[in-house]
């Protein structure tokens, strides 16, 4: 594909438009150790952190408490949001109701529900990344130390 770069301000609308229209997102964590792992976890944006959930005792569970820090991607290789998080972990009863309503009607998905316990996490972007093709690698950062620079 060979088209004109985006303005940094249009990626930032882009990847807005990702985090309220999207569902599910790649989630990369690593061990206290630096074993890798990434699985793709659905997700509800509320303006100011990406709300997941997974089994507490699942690779990217324990990943996610033990070090607080995440690489998420949106989208896909040739359209990409890289998302660099802290993390909160909260227990599942811990978020209020209608907050975990809105997640179950958004993904379809109630952990709240499952025999498995499960835990909730809360991402707080850091930095965010994003660009389509190699014309777009400059001006690719739009968020750093959790603020917004466009």
């Amino acid at each position: 594909m060979n088209t004109d770069p985006r303005s940094p301000a249009r990626r930032r609308r882009d990847t807005e438009h990702r985090l309220t229209h999207d569902v599910d997102v790649w989630v990369a964590s690593a061990s206290a150790d630096g074993v890798p792992y990434m699985v793709p976890l659905s997700f509800d944006w509320d303006g100011e952190a990406l709300l997941m959930a997974t089994p507490a005792d699942s690779p990217t569970g324990m990943n996610l408490a033990a070090t607080r820090t995440v690489r998420l991607g949106l989208g896909h290789t040739r359209d990409v949001s890289m998302i660099e998080g802290e993390v909160e972990v909260l227990e599942i009863d811990a978020l209020p109701r209608e907050r975990g309503d809105r997640f179950a009607a958004r993904t379809g998905f109630d952990p709240r529900a499952s025999a498995t316990p499960y835990r909730w996490f809360r991402v707080f972007p850091r930095r965010v990344q994003a660009w389509r093709e190699v014309n777009e690698m400059s001006g690719r950062e739009l968020m750093r130390d959790g603020r917004w620079l466009v």
